[in-house]
């Protein structure tokens, strides 16, 4: 594919609430470090920053950060601030709160309900903002998450958030939060691999989302009229650790016949799971920005679908 002169409007859009997004986004957690924010050796600053620009004028406008992504030396949310304040009018950035994670880079243990507030005003002082377009919970583990979505209701309903989205969680748990308030996203591993708990989150080991139940939630959200945004969807089952090089045969064999690469047919296959699915795949790298961005106007063949979608049985 030739990848320069693809926009993110050939992703198709999505609406979270009132706000319209390209299907095809940007995961800001990379840019913290070459390997993966809580390991990895901090990338260059200025390139960071010249990423996050060119995925503007390459037509994204949706971000999904966090005030936990950073390394000893960057930190997403502080990147975006300076590469893109002041935001365009169109700009949807999504964060996340639930896990704790001390300045050190150890985490803790997951945020009591009383504390998110701190969490979502981190997020609003270090990206420069007086309110937060969406906020998602993160679970850590609980069974149940009515108490601390309940708690993001409150702040929503003074403002300091505008929609709220939930991560890392089985359909019980979306029932329950729909019952609290709407539900704009929900943000889960899903992707051509199967996971396990382990390799699920994006916040070291501190929460338990894996596969199992996870075509059940995108079912769910594609009934429910709700935004299914999966992580490390390129990543697999490296997921922080990032993308492997290793590729099934089946991969590749569909890439050379689309003319794409590999990492574009996984995130191509991800969002043919339906209009309600978005991608939020990230880099820290220039040319892999562009290549992830023109993966949204590439569209598999019925056979080429079919054939990823035993690939998945298989791997589960």
């Amino acid at each position: 594919m030739t990848s320069q002169t693809i926009n993110a409007e050939a992703s198709g859009t999505w609406t979270l609430g009132d706000l319209t997004v390209n299907r095809l986004g940007f995961g800001a957690m990379r840019l913290t470090g070459s390997a993966a924010f809580h390991h990895g050796t901090p990338t260059d600053r200025g390139r960071s920053i010249a990423v996050l620009r060119q995925a503007i004028d390459l037509g994204v406008n949706h971000i999904d950060t966090a005030a936990f992504y950073f390394s000893s030396l960057r930190s997403a949310n502080e990147l975006i601030n300076s590469a893109l304040n002041p935001y365009p009018d169109d700009l949807v950035i999504v964060t996340k709160v639930g896990p704790h994670r001390e300045y050190s880079g150890e985490w803790g243990t997951a945020a009591r309900p009383d504390q998110l507030r701190g969490q979502v005003e981190e997020n609003l002082r270090q990206l420069g903002r007086d309110h937060l377009d969406v906020v998602n919970l993160r679970r850590m583990r609980q069974d149940s998450i009515a108490e601390h979505f309940g708690a993001l209701a409150e702040l929503r309903d003074a403002g300091l958030i505008r929609h709220l989205g939930i991560s890392a969680v089985e359909p019980r748990h979306l029932a329950e939060a729909q019952a609290i308030a709407p539900v704009m996203c929900v943000q889960n591993m899903y992707g051509l691999d199967a996971s396990d708990a382990s390799d699920a989150s994006d916040a070291s080991d501190a929460s338990d989302a894996s596969d199992a139940g996870a075509d059940e939630v995108l079912r769910l959200c594609g009934e429910q009229g709700i935004a299914f945004v999966p992580f490390f969807a390129i990543a697999g089952k490296g997921g922080a650790r990032g993308a492997t090089s290793a590729y099934d045969d089946e991969v590749l064999e569909i890439a050379r016949a689309h003319g794409a690469t590999p990492a574009q047919v996984r995130l191509a296959w991800t969002l043919q799971q339906g209009p309600h699915v978005l991608a939020i795949p990230g880099t820290g790298n220039p040319d892999h920005l562009a290549e992830n961005v023109a993966a949204g106007a590439l569209r598999l063949t019925a056979d080429a679908l079919a054939r990823l979608d035993r690939l998945r049985q298989t791997a589960g």
